[in-house]
C-alpha cells in the first residue's frame, strides 16, 4: 500500500484505531471555550468527530495518508523569501497552500483511487474518503498513526517533512495494522507561539481560532475585529507565520505534483491589483483554488484591511498612498456592508473620512 500511495502523489501513510476517546475531554473543553468561533459545524456533530465508528457506521481503522505541498520551484530559503514578503506592505500575501488547485480536490480523488487500489486487492470494501471535509479529528488520527506529533500550534510535525503538507483519511471496514505513534520532539522550543502575530496561540497546543488570521480571513464571515486588524498586515487569505520560524520545517519536502504550482494570479503581487478585481475576474482567476469558496466579498474585506495596513506604513511612498486611497474610494459605496465599512477604516488610516 506504501508503493501505492507514493505512485499516487502520498509521501506517507499509516494506520490508525478507531478509539480516540481519550480525546473527547479536550475537544469539548476547546468547544465551551469558545475557541472555534463561528465554525459552528466544529461543534455540530458532538462527538462524531471523536467516534470514527459512529460517523461512517462500521469503520474499524482508518488510513491516514499526507502530501507534501510546497511548489515544485521552491528555493532552499523559501521560509526567509516568505517572511520578507510580509515585509512588504504594498504587496498582498496569499498562504502557500493556497496558491495552486483546492487540495480538498487533488487528495479527494486520490484517496478514492487508492481506496479502489486496496479494494482491487483485497476484495469489496466499504470505505469513505475524507480531506478537511467532515467533523473528523485529522490532527490526531495522523499522530496516532504515526505520521508524527502535534507541535504547540496544534499542526501536526513531521521529522521527514516539517508541517508543510495536507492529511487526509480513508474510513476502512478491514483491520489494517496500526502503525507506531512518534514522540514529540518539539522540546522547550516556543517559536511559533512568539511568531503568531495575534496571539492566538494561546498555550502550547491550544489556539484559539477566533485570533487566528487563517480564521479571520476564511472562515470568519462578518467583519474582522477592529483591534486584530493592523497585525493582519499583508496577509491577505490565511497566515503561514508558525510555520516560517518552525525549526523542523527546515525538512519540508518539495511537492511532486504540478497541482501546487503557484497560479501567476495568486503569487504575491501588488494589493492594487488584488483589489481590482470585479466578482467576474475573481471567479475567473480562482477556478479550481481553495480561495474561491470565500466569495468576492470576503475577498475585497480581506484586501482592504491590508491596504489600510499599507497606508499606515512608513515604507510605502506618498505616490503609492494616493493610488490606494483612490481605489478604495472607487469601492466606497459597494453594495456589501461588511466591505463598506472596511473600505471607510482602510482610508481613516491615511486620515481620509468618507
Amino acid at each position: 500500500m506504501r508503493a501505492w500511495a507514493r505512485e499516487l502523489g502520498f509521501s506517507q501513510i499509516g494506520v490508525a484505531g478507531v478509539d480516540l476517546s481519550s480525546s473527547e475531554p479536550g475537544l469539548l473543553a476547546w468547544l465551551a471555550q469558545g475557541f472555534h468561533g463561528d465554525m459552528q459545524y466544529m461543534a455540530a456533530h458532538g462527538l462524531k468527530r471523536a467516534r470514527p465508528a459512529e460517523l461512517v457506521p462500521g469503520t474499524v481503522c482508518v488510513l491516514t495518508a499526507r502530501m507534501d505541498y510546497l511548489p515544485r520551484d521552491t528555493p532552499p530559503d523559501w521560509a526567509a523569501t516568505e517572511g520578507a514578503r510580509l515585509q512588504q506592505p504594498a504587496q498582498g500575501v496569499v498562504s502557500v497552500y493556497a496558491r495552486g488547485r483546492d487540495y480538498h480536490k487533488v487528495l479527494r480523488s486520490r484517496l478514492q483511487k487508492l481506496a479502489e487500489r486496496i479494494a482491487a486487492e483485497v476484495g469489496p470494501l466499504g470505505h469513505r474518503v475524507f480531506t478537511d471535509s467532515a467533523p473528523v479529528l485529522e490532527a490526531e488520527l495522523a499522530a496516532r498513526s504515526g505520521q508524527g506529533w502535534r507541535g504547540k500550534h496544534t499542526l501536526l510535525l513531521s521529522r521527514e517533512g516539517g508541517s508543510m503538507f495536507f492529511l487526509g483519511e480513508i474510513y476502512l471496514d478491514i483491520a489494517l495494522p496500526p502503525s507506531e505513534p512518534t514522540s514529540s520532539h518539539c522540546g522547550q522550543c516556543t517559536a511559533c507561539i512568539a511568531a503568531c502575530p495575534t496571539g492566538a496561540i494561546v498555550a502550547p497546543g491550544k489556539l484559539d481560532a477566533r485570533r487566528c488570521i487563517s480564521y479571520l480571513t476564511i472562515e470568519h464571515a462578518g467583519p474582522i475585529p477592529e483591534v486584530l486588524r493592523p497585525l493582519l498586515g499583508n496577509r491577505i487569505y490565511g497566515c503561514d507565520d508558525c510555520q516560517l520560524v518552525c525549526p523542523w520545517n527546515k525538512y519540508a519536502q518539495i511537492s511532486t505534483l504540478p497541482d501546487f504550482d503557484a497560479r501567476a494570479d495568486l503569487a504575491p503581487q501588488a494589493l492594487l491589483q488584488f483589489w481590482a478585481w470585479d466578482e467576474a475576474a475573481f471567479l475567473a482567476r480562482t477556478e479550481g483554488s481553495p480561495i474561491r469558496r470565500i466569495g468576492h466579498a470576503r475577498w475585497l474585506r480581506n484586501v482592504a484591511v491590508a491596504l489600510g495596513n499599507a497606508l499606515r506604513s512608513p515604507q510605502v511612498d506618498g505616490v503609492q498612498k494616493a493610488a490606494m486611497v483612490q481605489a478604495l474610494r472607487a469601492r466606497e459605496h459597494v453594495d456589501d456592508p461588511v466591505v463598506q465599512e472596511h473600505v471607510r477604516w482602510a482610508l481613516a488610516q491615511a486620515g481620509e473620512t468618507t
